[in-house]
């Protein structure tokens, strides 16, 4: 029987049916039933059933290395955390958490750290995608509210994106964007992005914005509003305050707009005309918009044009940041930030600070705001910190300055880590491991980006000794000596206790209200359905969207019109002259520990990579496929060159999930400055100076194999799974002396394998496979230069048979025969169809997607890889113009 459960990846919050089967095997889904998703999922959710064996599991409690009972970890984090508070204060000790974690887990924490042990030194990993947005709603609304929903998307007349790839971050809006535009043509959409990233596929006009350069564009903007008479005077008067301060700022000049922002005047006209047009306008913004270090001024500004034409709060018009993380709108909800109290409380506010108090019975309450997350960890490595417990995140990795944050924790007198993975870049570090419950075996709830609350139920035991992450929490706090407030025995009652938070001395004065569930019992938990809020108590369901008549949440009920600057134009830096742009790739999340565990989702990008404009890759003297070094004044990343118009010339976008445990030193956020947005607190991931040169190597190897490789002794390695066995990337700056030697150790051979080894003299290339019987147990592929071999056809040679020496020459030659199928590259994740496969559907006579779809399934499950296939529709018919 499946069971209804919400995905643990991005934002969006799909609903998910996941059946567990007799063997044992794990298929999921999309839940038809659920509205975000209405039963679509992108490639990552469609594969979580690949992901969810214990491979690589922390299963037991463990001090240093040692394996120890619960109660023994659990007294060793209570009693250092109870010492160092009693040498050092309250503010000596640190959570850090994650939006991979329930609400109830955030609440249980946020409770523990802000009411009892009296310090608001608890942040999240969430503070890096979205406080911007945050800072932007609270200084605009009064209160941290997305005002519209998803079903907004379908209802619009234009949605611009703004930094915002939701084609490959946000997989499934994208669809139900595509698939409004399906039924109504008449749809525009606008995509504002340095990259010229797969979104663009459904954009009737990508603005490649000058890094930064948004504030100017909707000053700009507003100021058109303005000049055109295509304000909504009645609302602002009616809804708002400070509106001719803010446009004040905005200038009047076409010409300097231009110039801020690296677009054409005309390209300026045809958005602003679009916007003055369209009365349903929802803006959706993400990373591109927040990780700046002007990212609340960004959303301010967008803000800024929604209330100044009162397209907010009604159909199909609105602001609307979409999350990164699952539960990141969770984590918002009860105070997961650590300038935000539970239930949308302000920790500024005094009588906010005694509300939350008194309904804890806390005997003491955080009153100011503690440390966000680049401060925290700078804490760590001075000295003020010297306790943190870090749950279900990796921030050795995901946070900027990543070698530093490495270097605080080093040093860190107690570092406790709560995770599902036993090695990670972050768990090495820590004096206390706990094993956490992961997806599937987790019970609690989620918030997604429209305010919808949704449940993640367990389908899976607990492997080993793992236990929730609220349970390890509450029991730590019993034993520092506060159990009368931590005393639940499941996440319902967390849930009721939350619920009845959110209602306690409301009576509508703060956006968060879900009282209709304080009290819920066990089986009404266990059963409840997908909502938003608000839903308070003794009411019927209310709408779903704020702000249409105003009731903002200000003391005068008012929205706030926000005077936001052109920022100034960073200084150019000679010794680093590129723009480096972090982000996500479409089947990787995060920092891989759970899609790394997935051969499908490795075989559409399987490497880190570096994508370069053509312009700057010449003058570099860089190859596509070359291997490049990207450094700062922080660190360093190797990774492979991507030559492609698609990116800006000046600006080098290297995706964030390769880490330690993946590659050889590819941790990208090692390379970004820890440099944040005032306002926020959130770093500035997408704008950091660097330095782009090409590694001069002597050596570039291939490798396959049945079982996981012998780290290389390479400068530059990456490894990932394939259906059965490992494949691994490299590249040195010596060539081996002894190669068959070399091979024999990487691919970890018995003294009973047999070696076919191929010497081209003229290039100097090595081929060496492997052979146990007539199974391929290995094969290595070493050049001067990027190794020219079908990668997707070699991998599916380790589950071939090789009985006849042709067979095995093949191999060697990486290549098939005439009479064999190479698949080429792979494009859909979901079914296993390459490039080749569909240029061949293509010249066959399939001239469209849903075509190429008929004949190859490619793009007819998550539809993520629709705008590539498309890129190849159209690349095939300009070969045949030729």
């Amino acid at each position: 029987m499946a069971v209804c459960t919400t995905c643990p990846y991005c934002g969006v919050g799909c609903g998910v049916l996941a059946t567990v089967h007799p063997d044992g095997a794990v298929t999921v889904k999309g839940d038809p039933d659920h509205p975000a998703n209405f039963g679509r999922l992108c490639s990552k959710g469609s594969a979580l059933g690949e992901t969810v064996n214990t491979d690589g599991r922390l299963l037991n409690p463990r001090i240093g290395d040692r394996a120890v009972s619960w109660d023994e970890a659990l007294a060793q984090v209570a009693d250092r955390f109870v010492a160092t508070i009693r040498d050092y204060g309250p503010d000596s000790v640190a959570f850090y958490v994650s939006g991979q974690i329930t609400t109830e887990d955030y609440y249980v924490a946020n409770k523990l750290m802000k009411g009892f042990i009296g310090s608001a030194n608890i942040d999240t990993n969430s503070r890096l995608c979205m406080a911007s947005s945050v800072a932007g709603h609270r200084r605009a609304f009064g209160s941290d509210t997305v005002p519209g929903s998803y079903e907004d998307l379908e209802q619009a007349d234009l949605i611009v994106l703004v930094g915002s790839n939701l084609a490959w971050c946000h997989p499934v809006l994208y669809q139900r964007i595509a698939a409004a535009r399906n039924k109504r043509p008449d749809l525009k959409v606008v995509l504002i992005d340095p990259r010229r990233t797969m979104t663009a596929d459904i954009a009737d006009l990508h603005l490649a914005i000058r890094p930064d350069g948004d504030v100017s564009l909707f000053l700009g903007l507003l100021r058109y509003l303005a000049d055109h008479d295509k304000l909504d005077l009645d609302y602002i008067e009616a809804h708002t305050n400070g509106f001719e301060e803010a446009l004040e700022t905005c200038g009047h000049a076409p010409v300097a707009v231009a110039a801020a922002t690296g677009l054409s005047q005309d390209e300026l006209q045809r958005f602003y005309a679009l916007f003055a047009d369209a009365e349903k306008t929802v803006t959706v913004y993400s990373q591109g918009v927040n990780q700046s270090v002007v990212g609340t001024d960004k959303v301010n500004a967008i803000i800024n044009c929604h209330l100044a034409t009162g397209r907010i709060g009604r159909p199909g018009m609105g602001p609307f940041s979409v999350t990164g993380q699952p539960n990141a709108m969770g984590g918002r909800e009860v105070g997961g930030l650590a300038n935000m109290l539970a239930a949308h409380m302000d920790i500024e506010n005094p009588e906010h600070c005694d509300t939350v108090g008194r309904f804890w019975s806390a005997p003491t309450i955080a009153d100011r705001a503690g440390l966000k997350a680049v401060d925290m960890f700078r804490a760590v490595a001075d000295g003020r910190i010297k306790a943190i417990w870090i749950m279900a995140t990796n921030p050795v990795d995901s946070m900027p300055d990543a070698d530093g944050v490495a270097a605080a924790l080093e040093t860190c007198p107690f570092v406790v880590v709560s995770d599902v993975i036993a090695e990670t870049d972050t768990t090495r570090l820590a004096d206390v491991r706990l094993p956490s419950l992961a997806w599937g075996e987790k019970d609690g709830t989620v918030t997604n980006s429209e305010r919808r609350i949704s449940r993640q139920r367990t389908f899976l035991e607990g492997p080993g000794e793992a236990r929730a992450d609220w349970w390890q929490m509450a029991e730590v706090a019993k034993r520092m000596g506060f159990g009368h407030a931590f005393d639940w025995t499941s996440p319902a009652e967390i849930f009721s206790e939350y619920a009845a938070l959110t209602a306690f001395e409301n009576n509508g004065v703060r956006d968060l209200d879900i009282g209709a569930y304080a009290g819920i019992e066990s089986d009404a938990y266990n059963s409840l359905k997908p909502f938003q809020w608000p839903q308070p108590a003794g009411v019927s369901p209310i709408s779903s969207r704020f702000f249409a008549n105003g009731g903002f949440f200000t003391p005068d009920r008012k929205a706030r019109f926000v005077a936001v600057k052109t920022p100034a134009k960073p200084v150019e830096q000679d010794a680093y002259p590129f723009v480096l742009n972090t982000g996500r790739i479409r089947d990787h999340w995060h920092t891989m520990t759970r899609t790394g565990k997935s051969p499908r989702l490795s075989g559409h990008i399987a490497e880190p990579f570096a994508e370069l404009h053509p312009g700057d890759a010449d003058r570099l003297g860089v190859a596509d496929a070359d291997i490049v070094e990207v450094s700062s004044d922080r660190g360093v990343a190797r990774v492979r060159a991507l030559v492609t118009e698609r990116q800006l010339p000046g600006a080098v976008f290297v995706p964030m999930h390769w880490t330690d445990q993946f590659s050889a030193c590819a941790r990208i956020d090692a390379v970004v400055a820890p440099v944040t947005d005032p306002h926020s607190g959130q770093p500035a991931s997408k704008a950091t100076a660097v330095v782009v040169r090409r590694y001069v190597a002597a050596l570039f190897g291939f490798a396959i194999m049945a079982g996981k490789p012998n780290r290389p002794d390479a400068d530059y390695w990456t490894i990932g799974r394939i259906a059965a066995g490992w494949r691994l990337e490299f590249a040195h700056s010596q060539y081996p002396e002894d190669v068959e030697n070399f091979a024999r150790k990487l691919l970890g051979l018995r003294e009973r394998a047999q070696l076919l080894v191929f010497r081209d003299g003229r290039r100097g290339d090595h081929r060496i496979a492997a052979f146990e019987e007539s199974r391929l147990a290995g094969v290595v592929y070493l050049s001067t230069q990027p190794v020219a071999v079908s990668r997707s056809w070699a991998i599916e040679q380790l589950a071939a048979d090789h009985d006849d020496l042709s067979a095995r020459w093949r191999v060697v030659a990486g290549r098939p025969g005439a009479d064999m199928p190479d698949k080429g590259a792979i494009i859909c994740a979901c079914f296993g169809v390459g490039a080749n496969e569909i240029e061949g559907a293509v010249r066959s006579g399939c001239d469209t997607v849903e075509a190429v779809g008929k004949a190859t399934c490619a793009g007819t499950n998550c539809g993520s890889c629709k705008s590539e296939i498309r890129e190849i529709i159209d690349d095939c018919r300009i070969v045949a113009a030729e």
